[in-house]
């Protein structure tokens, strides 16, 4: 077998019949995305595969980074040729990185590029691609629909208009591209100016005049409605992990906030029970909206205190932290779940060490109102290779139910990064055909295809309650009989 045939990480007969007739077919839902709202509505075109291909993948970043690459290569300001050519002799050497297999699935998925990329080929394949983009059919909108995609949630911060989501509703955008409400800011009480800055933001959109917490949590509230009405059905919370605060007053949070108002700063304790007390109240907002909540732990931010300084964040140098991470969080969802205030929750570890606690905190959460209501998110970033993804299924299949698990998300801000779904899958395919063909589980194909095809993209439109009709793959490629 060739590297990406059509049968590429399917290394069975079972596994090929899953992929191809149940898995293939299937639409996208990204429920999960960094992707630039703007770029859609207006329809972005590029000039060259360096601006859509490294514009913004922190993930080849950082690879380029680790070849040896200068930074004037990576974001600097060499010219778009120069830095294809360092990306295309990174990726001659990446070979066993997902990035390696990702780079070459977007040749040919997007591009119809079979070839690999090298220093030797990247002249024919640079000047292919810039060719190819030059078509209409390579537009921001048209990349979406060329990879089947059916909806996008994107990241926004709570003080934005939402305009460019407006636009793609009013004009009638057939692809569901929804925001996702990003409260990072409201949480930053440490950064007193910055802070207050934002504080003032809020205020000016909302129209509420923020003298008191009070007035912050109404001022937020009428953003989460405004979201809401815009069709926002997902807050997303990037924390290192969950505030282990759990005792204060009203009172307390109160003075804090007035504190941090009036330009004071603030000590550690203050600041946890400040962010404690709003994430709660973010959380019961979720909960009476019906939204999903999801929580991205664990990551150590922007730990390279140069290159922050000079690129800024997101630059592909935030790593895996090693925070405590069970007690605060169980804690914490308690607090919501004592009073039945606990929306829908996606827990995302970054540490493959947490990957059996996050699933079996997400087990001991579900409480029949909903089926796989706490989910053991799908693996993320630095897990979401071949082996993290593996491990991923596997620790969800021991702790939990995979027939519940709501799918692969990009976490992307590339246009062309939606060949992981298929990544994903194929591998998904690629275990169960496996089990299948070692007798590891039952040989009913048409169950197992189902469960295939929930995993893939009904299970989360469910989730999320999104309102579009059930996918239905074509009836002949689900015809596989039993296995003897």
């Amino acid at each position: 077998m060739t590297y990406l045939s059509d049968d590429f990480l399917l290394h069975s007969k079972r596994a090929r019949d899953l992929f191809h007739g149940y898995a293939e077919p299937m639409p996208i839902l990204d429920y999960h995305s960094h992707l630039s709202p703007r770029a859609i509505a207006e329809d972005a075109t590029f000039p060259t595969i360096t601006k859509l291909w490294l514009g913004e993948d922190h993930y080849k970043w950082r690879a380029m980074r680790a070849e040896g690459i200068e930074e004037t290569y990576i974001t600097g300001k060499a010219g778009d040729r120069e830095k294809f050519e360092m990306w295309a002799r990174t990726v001659s050497r990446a070979c066993g990185s997902p990035v390696y297999d990702w780079a070459h699935l977007e040749l040919k998925r997007y591009f119809g590029i079979a070839d690999l990329l090298s220093p030797k080929t990247a002249p024919d394949i640079f000047a292919k691609c810039n060719e190819r983009l030059q078509d209409p059919g390579f537009s921001a909108r048209n990349l979406l629909r060329k990879m089947n995609v059916k909806t996008v949630c994107t990241t926004d911060d709570p003080v934005d208009d939402l305009r460019f989501h407006r636009q793609l509703r009013t004009e009638g955008f057939e692809i569901s591209v929804l925001p996702s409400f990003r409260p990072e800011k409201l949480l930053k009480i440490d950064n007193t100016d910055p802070f207050n800055r934002y504080c003032d933001q809020l205020s000016s959109v909302s129209g509420i005049t923020i003298a008191s917490f009070a007035d912050f949590l109404d001022a937020v509230d009428k953003r989460h409605a405004y979201f809401h009405e815009q069709g926002c059905r997902s807050a997303d919370i990037a924390l290192e992990t969950v505030p282990s605060a759990e005792q204060f007053s009203s009172s307390e949070i109160d003075t804090i906030f007035s504190q941090v108002r009036g330009g004071k700063t603030v000590s550690g304790d203050q600041r946890d029970k400040f962010v404690s007390a709003l994430l709660l109240e973010l959380c019961r907002m979720n909960h009476r909206r019906g939204w999903v909540q999801q929580f991205h732990l664990g990551v150590l931010r922007n730990p390279r205190t140069r290159l922050f300084s000079s690129v800024g964040p997101d630059a592909g140098v935030d790593c895996i932290g090693d925070f405590s991470q069970g007690r605060p969080l169980t804690r914490f969802l308690d607090a919501l779940d004592r009073d039945d205030h606990l929306s829908k929750t996606i827990l995302y570890n970054i540490n493959p060490r947490d990957n059996d606690l996050f699933a079996c905190i997400a087990g001991s959460f579900s409480d029949g109102s909903f089926p796989g209501k706490i989910q053991y998110g799908p693996a993320w970033w630095f897990a979401d290779g071949y082996h993290g993804i593996v491990q991923n299924i596997r620790t969800l299949c021991t702790t939990g139910l995979l027939n519940r698990h709501i799918g692969m998300t990009t976490d992307s801000r590339s246009l062309l990064s939606f060949v992981r779904h298929e990544y994903f899958r194929r591998i998904l395919c690629n275990i169960l055909g496996n089990d299948v063909e070692n007798g590891d589980i039952p040989g009913d194909m048409t169950m197992i295809g189902a469960l295939v095809s929930d995993i893939c993209f009904d299970n989360a439109r469910n989730y999320f309650g999104f309102d579009f009709p059930p996918f239905q793959a074509p009836k002949e490629k689900h015809d596989f009989a039993m296995v003897r």
